[in-house]
Order: C-alpha cells, then structure tokens, then sequence
C-alpha cells in the first residue's frame, strides 16, 4: 500500500527531533501524540487523509474544537507548537508551501505562580530508619532534588563519575542531552558517599555505573522517584503537587529568598532563557506581599 505524502514527512520529522534535535523519548512520544490526533480530526471531521494537505481553516477549526472539549489554553499551545514545528520542517524540505500555522496566534494563558514547599514545611522533614539500603536511597533522592533543583530525568541519568569529590560538584546532563555543573555541600557529599557504602553492600554484583538505584540495583523510573518524593512530601505539606518539579521549584524559590542571584540560579537549573528563571521571582514577591499585609499596622486595609 502506497504511503501518502503526510505520513512519510510525520515520519522523517520525529526523526529528526530524536537523531538531531536530541529531543528525549517522552518528548518525541508527545509530539508523535499530538500529530495523530490533528491527523484523526483532519480525517474524521474533513476526510482529509493527507496532514501534509492541511489548511489553515482546517488548523484553526481544530484548536476551536480543542476549546470547545474543555482543554486548557496551555495544552491547546502546545498542540499548536508541535504544529507549527512539524510544519516548519515540513517547509524547510520543500514538502509544503505554505505552513498551514501561518498568521495563527497562540491562545493567552493565565500566570501561574511555581508551586513551591515553604522553608518551615521543609524543615519538618525528618529521616529515622535502620540503615537499610532502601531509608538510605530514598532520603538521597530528596536531598539532591531539593539541594540542588535538577529535574528527576537529571536524577536519574546520573552516573557514579559524574561526583567530583575534590571540587564538590556534579556533573548533570540536561535536556538536549547538554553537560552543566552544579555546586553541591559537603553535607550532601557524604550522604551520597554513605549511600554508595550501602548500595555496593547490597548489590556487590552490580554490573552498571548509574548512580541511584531501585530496590533491584537497576536504574529507577520516573514513577519510582515520583512515588518517594510524594511519601515524604505526604507528611510535611497540604500542597496538591507533591512531585519532583516541587522541590525543584522550592529550591529556586528558597535561594531566590534568601538572595542568591538569578541567573547564577538559571545556570544551575540549566534554563536557556532568564524569562523561565523569572517565574520564581512572582513567589518571593507574593511572599513579600504576604509579609506586608500581616506585619505593617495598614497592611490589611
């Protein structure tokens, strides 16, 4: 059976992203999502077999079906981003003419402010166990996520090497698989060489170089590291979220509070753009804010 034109192009453009663009799996299985469901409205709603063939009615009477389904102007924009991406390439190899994207403008979103753990709930934090490989594990997990605000993928990814002992920093790779150092405490350097201890106790036989190991000595997955975050983060906070970007946000937000420079804070976050540092700002200024009203004589008039 002959392929269309859409397909083949679909298929060389998550290509691309993964081999080139160095886009991770989570995130080319996202974008794969999302053009077969513009791909299924383009069919079910137009008989429009070919995404290559798209016009720009047909883009906006999509996301208008989007709206119109309840979905939230954030996920509707990154719907549209993909979109506009696949038909950048599409464009770029002369498989189109016109980018059916063109002139359409993203949906505004509300301002969130980065949902974050308060320095007293953190402070309730507390770690009584045995020794077992399994308390000794899971409070590392904590620590680096909260000492040092990089993403559970980070995590993860980190390999026994990547521990610099005589400098006292990390060395993490981030999205796009790009290298950056983050500065750690000597605090956090002996529980990492405590865990080793135990991890090695427990799994002499190891054959692999991750650092932070599940319960069966092999790399963990997002919802391991999510389901330890969340027992402990369970009993310190009345927070919703309770996930591994909370302590990254609270990390931010602490060091911002306690006036650490903002882009040396975008430097160890590995943040492109200063704009994606700032939101941590909104925190400490609605802590301000806070601070204001309870304190000064007018402050809640």
């Amino acid at each position: 059976m002959k392929r269309n034109l859409g397909t083949i192009m679909v298929e060389r453009f998550l290509r691309y992203i993964q081999t080139e663009k160095r886009y991770s799996n989570l995130t080319v299985s996202a974008y794969k999502r999302d053009l077969e469901q513009f791909q299924e409205y383009l069919i079910n709603i137009y008989g429009q077999k070919e995404i290559a063939k798209a016009t720009t009615q047909m883009a906006r009477s999509y996301i208008v079906s989007l709206k119109e389904k309840g979905e939230e102007n954030r996920s509707i924009n990154r719907k549209m981003s993909t979109l506009r991406s696949f038909y950048k390439f599409c464009l770029r190899e002369e498989a189109i003419e016109v980018s059916p994207m063109q002139g359409i403008k993203s949906l505004k979103q509300p301002k969130e402010l980065a949902k974050f753990v308060p320095e007293q709930d953190m402070e309730k934090v507390s770690f009584e166990g045995d020794g077992s490989f399994g308390v000794v594990r899971d409070e590392l997990i904590f620590e680096m996520l909260y000492q040092t605000g990089m993403r559970q993928a980070e995590l993860r990814g980190l390999r026994d090497n990547d521990v610099d002992v005589i400098s006292m920093q990390l060395k993490v790779r981030g999205k796009r698989n790009k290298e950056r150092i983050i500065p750690i405490s000597r605090q956090l350097l002996e529980m990492i060489d405590g865990y080793k201890k135990v991890r090695d106790e427990q799994f002499p036989a190891r054959g692999n170089v991750i650092l932070i190991v599940n319960d069966k000595g092999e790399e963990m997955s997002p919802t391991f590291v999510y389901r330890v975050v969340h027992k402990i983060l369970e009993g310190v906070t009345t927070l919703e979220q309770k996930s591994p970007h909370v302590l990254r946000h609270t990390f931010a937000t602490h060091m911002l509070n306690e006036g650490a420079d903002i882009r040396a804070i975008q430097k160890i976050l590995g943040h492109s753009s200063l704009s994606s540092t700032q939101i941590y700002t909104h925190n400490t200024i609605e802590q301000l804010k806070e601070i204001y009203q309870t304190a000064h004589p007018l402050g809640d008039e």
